[in-house]
Formats: C-alpha cells, structure tokens, sequence
C-alpha cells in the first residue's frame, strides 16, 4: 500500500498529538491486543516524543574473518568494509515523516551514531528505533535526535555487522514492521499501526486521550495546579 504525500502528512497530522498509551488502547478497540507493543526493554535516550512513517532496514552478524593488519592498512579496510560489507542504502531517499527502523539482529554495535543520525534527520527522518545498539549518545541527547535502542553501545560495525536489506518487513522489540506501517514513540515506549487500520486506531486513540484530558484538568483545578498542553483548555 503506497503512500501519497498528501497522505502520509494527513495521517501523521492526526497521530503527532497522540500517546502511546492512547495508541495502545485505540488498538485494543480493534482487538490488536497482542500487537505492536515493542518489548520494554526498547528505550528512549532522552524524555520526547514523534511519529512517523516505518522505513526499514535488517543487518545480520558478520559472516566473514577480519585480516590481520596494521592500522594504517585497517582503515583502508574499514573503508571498504563501509562501502562493501556494512553500507547504509536505506540512508537514500528518505522522505519527510519517515521513522527509521532497523534490525540489527540484537547485535551489541553502534551502527547508528551522532553524526549518521544527525543526517538522517537532516534529510527528513524524524526519529530511530534499533533492537541493538546506538553509540555517541551524549552528543545525540545533545543533538536532540530521537532515538530508541535496545542498548548503548561503543564499537563501530567492522566485523560485527553487515547489511541485508531495506525496505522489507523486519522484526524490532518483538514486533514485525512494515514498510510505511505507523510508528509512535515516547517516554513509554514504541507502539507500532498497521497502515491498513492507522486511521480507525487513531480515532479511538483521540477519543481516550480527549477523555483524560478532560479528566486531568478536573484534578488540576481541584489541585490548584496550572494548565498546561496536556489538559483541555490547556495551552
């Protein structure tokens, strides 16, 4: 099912106000029970929030044998190791709204950093989550790029990772991804939409958050605690 680009900014337009707890429970209305909810153990660098459009990628452990070298002759080889082993295709042709989704097969290696990251938001991404490892993340948490991993890591990919393909269905934190599929993270977790059923989840998602909104601000008055965005009649 190919997106337009008026469709993908409509859809995302509905969702950008949504939580994950209020996406979880729109698709408990339509019986997804046991579906989308990533494994808890999928968590934010930092406290935020975003939506996005899946665009997917799977690496696979390293099948190969790493020569032995100096170093000057090793970053000759990392280089061919990055353009031949371990290349980052799904980079090209990002679209705005896209959510970057990788499955690193659970390998312990930061195949996204701080500077690939950055550019990836640069060219329209608008956040990542891996069941694997992220590297730099004080200068991501600086940056501001929204990212969600299984854990933090420090190696770099040569010899522990290798490219499979993009664009596919994948499998993160337990739960198959597709291609242009609805990705919602915050401070909760990642909760994945079926395309086919996004727009029916998010109407009964919007519904359960209008109603603890309402609810919240009845607390917040009683509190005597200043609106804010999260409450209605907040700002």
């Amino acid at each position: 099912m190919k997106l337009t680009k008026e469709d993908r900014e409509s859809l995302l337009d509905i969702y950008k106000t949504l939580r994950v707890a209020d996406v979880r429970d729109g698709m408990d209305c339509l019986m997804y029970h046991h579906t989308g909810s990533m494994d808890p153990a999928i968590r934010p660098l930092w406290r935020t929030n975003t939506c996005g459009i899946a665009r997917t990628a799977r690496y696979v452990p390293f099948k190969g044998r790493i020569p032995e070298t100096d170093p000057e002759k090793y970053f000759e080889w990392s280089g061919w190791y990055y353009s031949q082993v371990c290349p980052y295709p799904f980079m090209e042709g990002i679209e705005k709204g896209d959510f970057i989704v990788i499955d690193m097969s659970g390998i312990d290696v930061g195949l996204m950093g701080s500077n690939n990251s950055l550019g990836g938001i640069r060219a329209g991404a608008v956040g990542y989550v891996v069941n694997g490892g992220v590297r730099d993340t004080d200068e991501l948490i600086l940056q501001k790029v929204p990212f969600w991993s299984r854990m933090v890591s420090k190696s770099m990919v040569q010899g522990r990772i290798q490219y499979d393909a993009h664009d596919v269905p994948v499998e993160v934190g337990g739960v198959m991804v597709r291609p242009g599929d609805v990705v919602v993270a915050d401070g909760d977790g990642v909760i994945v939409v079926p395309l086919e059923d996004a727009r029916k989840v998010a109407r009964y998602a919007d519904e359960e958050h209008k109603r603890d909104m309402k609810g919240r601000a009845d607390h917040y008055k009683a509190l005597g605690m200043p609106f804010d965005k999260t409450v209605e009649g907040g700002k």
